[in-house]
């Protein structure tokens, strides 16, 4: 029975792993169904991280700094809003600039503010978010199975990773179900036929920008105050453009992105459990060999087996009315 305890924690691992990159690739895909290229994704959850760890040290609430970490995405998101679609500068270049520029601000400031070499103060588990035990969960774990399926696998997360769960029908609903989807869509596809039914295409583009800055918040709060315990240099390792990867690899859709996400966190993962394994014939793999895993299945799923992509027609196109 081994293999299936085995099993079990790797299909719960993937889970806690997956949430943060799930949220991330909605804000992106949200992004660019509206005509913005969001490559600041690791630059908007590192600064979530930050703040959300920060926060819940000063105040001891991981609320708290759940909400201080979704306002410092989303006043980035609103910094890259500004500059891509009021400035209709290059969306790359902005995306770039704030990841590079996060990636030194965020343990600059935890350095002056905590002194301890970048990273802020451990959190116990009163200040961060902690695993929920759902109803019956614990009576139901002797059932063979099912029971294990529940008490194991879907329950013992935290809230922001059912958030996470939440977020991939509410994201289909939004885009597919409303009018506002609908309009989001449009401006992505044809900015200039949805200006001429008199919508501003601005505002809708900054709605956009907006709701990737909540879902970032809440990615970047989830490894600080989630996953983790405090905020440490580079916590986001990469998983902002991993993020991207999946929504590439998910062609804009959330449902394919989910399960992109749930591929490369499987793989993530994977590798954690792997490290100090030794297995029969090839013996003991390298910690640096199983850590780049996940970043060799992205270039092979982008380069061989994506297929023929397309992305939204306006996406990365500066619109100005009347051009």
């Amino acid at each position: 029975m081994d293999w299936l305890i085995d099993s079990v924690l790797l299909v719960d691992s993937t889970f806690r792993v997956g949430a943060p990159l799930v949220l991330a690739a909605l804000a992106g895909l949200v992004a660019e169904r509206a005509g913005i290229v969001d490559i600041g994704l690791e630059g908007k959850m590192l600064a979530a991280a930050f703040a959300a760890a920060a926060t819940a040290a000063i105040t001891g609430s991981p609320w708290a700094g759940l909400i201080a970490g979704i306002t410092a995405s989303v006043l980035i998101a609103l910094l890259h809003g500004f500059v891509s679609i009021t400035q209709r500068g290059n969306q790359i270049v902005s995306g770039m600039a704030l990841n590079i520029a996060v990636a030194g601000l965020a343990p600059t400031l935890a350095n002056f503010w905590f002194s301890q070499g970048g990273q802020t103060p451990l959190l116990n588990d009163t200040e961060r978010f902690t695993a929920i035990t759902l109803p019956f969960a614990e009576s139901l774990n002797s059932v063979p199975v099912l029971g294990h399926v529940y008490s194991d696998i879907i329950s013992g997360h935290t809230v922001i990773t059912y958030i996470a769960a939440f977020a991939v029908p509410f994201t289909a609903w939004m885009l597919y179900k409303t009018r506002f989807g609908l309009r989001l869509r449009a401006v992505g596809e044809n900015p200039e036929a949805v200006d001429t039914a008199g919508i501003s295409v601005q505002r809708l583009r900054y709605y956009a920008v907006m709701i990737g800055g909540v879902l970032c918040g809440l990615a970047g709060a989830a490894l600080s105050t989630g996953l983790g315990a405090a905020f440490i240099r580079d916590m986001s390792a990469g998983k902002g453009y991993l993020a991207l990867a999946a929504m590439i690899f998910g062609k804009w859709k959330p449902v394919p992105t989910l399960l992109a996400c749930l591929l490369f966190a499987f793989v993530e993962a994977l590798q954690g459990r792997l490290q100090g394994v030794d297995l029969p014939i090839v013996g003991e793999i390298p910690v640096q060999f199983t850590m780049m895993l996940p970043y060799v299945l992205t270039v092979i799923i982008l380069a061989g087996f994506v297929g023929k992509i397309q992305a939204p027609k306006a996406s990365g196109i500066p619109y100005g009315k009347g051009e």
